[in-house]
């Protein structure tokens, strides 16, 4: 709880805020961030000054200077088209810092049928807890069970 209990919450986010744009921290998350994906060019040309890099995106989260940049569109077949947008390394490698710190702390809350985004979870562990529903919901099989497949068009 953020709130109460005699936590001072702006010491609290000042703790996180500071572990999460720790040099270290920074590092870790390049680490994770390029794991597999050293061959696409522009996370080559991120490493190729990876510690300037590093340390210029450490100072503009220090100073409060930090600004995200503008995604790039591009389209992919998957099968059907679809229009991805994606954002630059520098900021992809802050969403894995985000992400290393703040994950251990909000994953508890979740519920456990929860799979994006989550460690240990997925589409595959998603698919296999649904069978067990399906398992239980038909009787093994003995009764008929029906699925809603719904695409919701402009929905985010």
């Amino acid at each position: 709880m953020l709130g109460g209990g005699g936590l001072n919450c702006e010491v609290f986010h000042d703790d996180l805020f500071e572990k999460i744009i720790s040099l270290e921290n920074l590092f870790f998350a390049w680490r994770e961030f390029c794991r597999s994906k050293g061959t696409k060019q522009d996370v080559q040309e991120f490493e190729f000054n990876l510690e300037d890099n590093l340390f210029a995106l450490h100072e503009e989260l220090k100073n409060k200077s930090y600004q995200h940049d503008q995604y790039t569109a591009f389209n992919v077949c998957d099968p059907k088209l679809r229009l991805i947008h994606k954002a630059t390394v520098r900021d992809r490698v802050l969403h894995h810092a985000i992400f290393r710190i703040l994950y251990p702390i909000f994953d508890k809350s979740f519920v456990f049928d929860s799979y994006s985004c989550r460690l240990e979870k997925g589409t595959h562990r998603a698919v296999n807890r649904l069978e067990e529903f399906l398992q239980k919901a038909s009787s093994n099989n003995h009764k008929n069970i029906f699925a809603l497949k719904c695409d919701v068009r402009k929905f985010f």
